[in-house]
């Protein structure tokens, strides 16, 4: 199997969503209009990479970077990681290995001094990232907004 991980351009954008489909099956499906718009968006934050594993024209995985500026430790920014994702059938096959050390390499090349991310409450995803080199040193707090009008 040849993959390639890389940073998205504008026509991964369908294989990125029908990826996050699958994993979040519940999700109402996100209007192709607004996608475009928020993919869009995403395009223009400065320090935000979302890379995709690509197999052969097919979006297998990502891994949703954003740097952020920060005053302490020197100015060095942070990492943040969301949407860690690999299609089921294409899991166990070191994919999101990679992309953790595509994010790992695009933070120290972007001048960070960390990345966090957060897990789901699963011992398997705790110790794939783990094995990935990160470590449990914090715990993490979420506070869940209503959608707008809802």
């Amino acid at each position: 199997m040849t993959m390639t991980i890389r940073p998205a351009t504008a026509r991964d954008l369908p294989g990125v969503l029908a990826l996050y489909a699958e994993f979040n099956p519940d999700d109402v499906p996100l209007p192709i209009e607004d996608a475009h718009l928020i993919w869009a968006d995403i395009g223009t934050q400065r320090g935000r990479t979302v890379l995709v594993a690509d197999v052969a024209g097919t979006i297998v995985g990502t891994a949703d970077c954003a740097v952020l500026p920060n005053l302490t430790r020197g100015g060095r920014s942070i990492m943040f990681v969301e949407n860690v994702v690999v299609a089921a059938a294409h899991r166990r096959r070191g994919i999101g290995r990679r992309l953790l050390a595509a994010a790992v390499t695009t933070a120290a090349d972007s001048g960070c001094y960390k990345i966090e991310l957060l897990a789901v409450d699963e011992a398997e995803a705790h110790a794939f990232y783990q094995a990935c080199g990160f470590e449990t040193r914090a715990l993490g707090f979420r506070h869940y907004l209503p959608r707008p009008g809802g």
